[in-house]
């Protein structure tokens, strides 16, 4: 969809849907009262319907849930509208509660909503996607395309267009260069140009844009067909792929004063990866908080165990191989690394990584810390500094990098973590390096905020049911 018909879908929606909130929240109160005048503290009803306004306006902003909105049935839109009420109670109580003043909310206005909110958000975005397709299937709105190409790619270049283009584009004329077919039929489109007469057509028929699929054609005449159709006030795309391969991202734009396409296989909102810090920090300090008063108890019981310092620091590497130290707990005797290499033999990983169910360098302490990952709490001052993340991919040592191949290598192409896919699925069950790279790169490559949340909570459970590293 054209930049001014998604600005133009994008706000009205998030007009109709604080709308229908502020009107579901009324109507939630005059259930519950019957008249306003009746209604308790009506200030703090006031607060929290700001509160749901200010929600849904931020969720909008950084989770754009309306993504694909006109192409989702009745039943999807329905489950997205009803994830996000449940989302948006949640935040806003959870928020009332901080302020401790969630017991003066009416719990009935709140159930009414909930419901009211539901029903009213679900229909009104029903009609909302009905008026916005008449408006942007109206034959003013429409975007009239034509594709230039050559006959070998040619069905292919219109299936494809046909199936990814939004409903306000019409491809109104098919011209191929290098073989006479006017008169043909293609997906049902009539080929009705050919090389010679594709600039007269353009000229002379309604037409907004043209799509040029033109592999390995001379440049002169690419430049040519461009410079004359920009002349004529048609906006041209030029297919440049030069490669086909799955690129979340390709985008064209200025570097150090050259036009460049970047590809990019990682693809990640900076909006959502502010959020994702800011989340980091906050709860970084807090485990930093927790850290500093177990320390003490820690470090006694580490330094009664066995000698030598308390905390263990390594080499490790981070986001797109960048080193940093690595902090932990000491779990292991001080002479573990030199022990390792006469233990190389008895490896139960098949891979990179080294791991031993009955490791004999870790310590009594070690075992205990290592269960129930309090060895793993000074790595929260790693994520304040921002070498590592709360919820990311596991941080290699620099052993293991330098073997590293590139599908490999893709595994650290985003910030390491505390947490993460692996961790929470059996991590002491795991026996295959490959298996770790494919939870890495399954979290990489499918990651959210919403993901890095149920990670969190997993993890959670997890170090309490006491399924955590041995």
């Amino acid at each position: 969809m054209n930049r001014r018909m998604k600005l133009i879908e994008s706000y009205l929606l998030l007009f109709a849907d604080l709308v229908s909130i502020a009107f579901a929240y009324t109507i939630a109160i005059l259930i519950r009262y019957r008249k306003f005048s009746r209604v308790m503290e009506p200030e703090l009803h006031f607060v929290v319907c700001i509160g749901f306004l200010l929600f849904c306006t931020i969720y909008s902003f950084l989770f754009d849930w309306n993504r694909e909105f006109l192409k989702r049935g009745i039943l999807v839109e329905l489950i997205a509208v009803t994830k996000f009420n449940i989302f948006m109670e949640l935040a806003v109580m959870a928020f009332l509660f901080m302020l401790q003043r969630s017991a003066g909310v009416s719990r009935l206005v709140m159930g009414y909503f909930a419901v009211l909110n539901i029903v009213i958000v679900w229909l009104v975005r029903l009609v909302m996607k009905k008026v916005l397709r008449i408006y942007f299937t109206a034959n003013a709105n429409i975007v009239k395309i034509m594709i230039i190409t050559k006959q070998a790619i040619l069905n292919k270049t219109v299936e494809k267009l046909k199936e990814a283009m939004d409903i306000n584009y019409e491809i109104v004329a098919l011209a191929c260069i290098d073989a006479d077919l006017k008169g043909r039929e293609v997906q049902g489109i009539t080929v009705n140009a050919d090389r010679e007469d594709v600039l007269t057509l353009a000229r002379q028929m309604p037409l907004d844009e043209v799509f040029l699929n033109l592999p390995d054609e001379d440049m002169a005449y690419v430049k040519h067909m461009i410079y004359d159709l920009e002349s004529m006030g048609i906006a041209c795309h030029y297919n440049i792929d030069i490669v086909e391969r799955p690129s979340k991202e390709v985008r064209v734009g200025n570097f150090a004063g050259y036009t460049v396409v970047t590809y990019s296989i990682n693809h990640f909102d900076y909006r959502r990866m502010v959020v994702k810090r800011g989340i980091d920090i906050v709860g970084g300090l807090v485990g930093c908080l927790i850290t500093i008063v177990l320390t003490p108890f820690v470090a006694l019981a580490i330094r009664l165990d066995s000698p030598g310092p308390v905390f263990f620091s390594q080499t490790r590497i981070g986001k797109n191989g960048r080193r940093f130290k690595i902090y932990k707990f000491r779990s292991m005797y001080v002479d573990a690394e030199a022990r390792k290499k006469e233990l190389e033999a008895q490896n139960e990983m098949q891979g990179l990584m080294f791991k031993m169910e009955n490791d004999p360098r870790i310590t009594k302490v070690g075992r205990f810390i290592r269960k129930t990952s309090i060895d793993e709490l000074p790595q929260f001052f790693n994520i304040v500094r921002g070498d590592m993340s709360l919820v990311g991919t596991r941080p290699p040592t620099e052993e293991e990098f330098e073997q590293y191949n590139s599908h490999y290598r893709r595994r650290i192409s985003m910030t390491p973590g505390l947490t993460g896919l692996w961790q929470i699925s059996g991590r002491s069950e795991i026996v295959d390096f490959d298996e770790v790279v494919k939870l890495d790169l399954e979290y990489i490559d499918n990651w959210t905020l919403g993901l890095d949340i149920k990670i969190l909570f997993r993890t959670v459970w997890v170090v309490l049911a006491g399924k955590g590293s041995k």
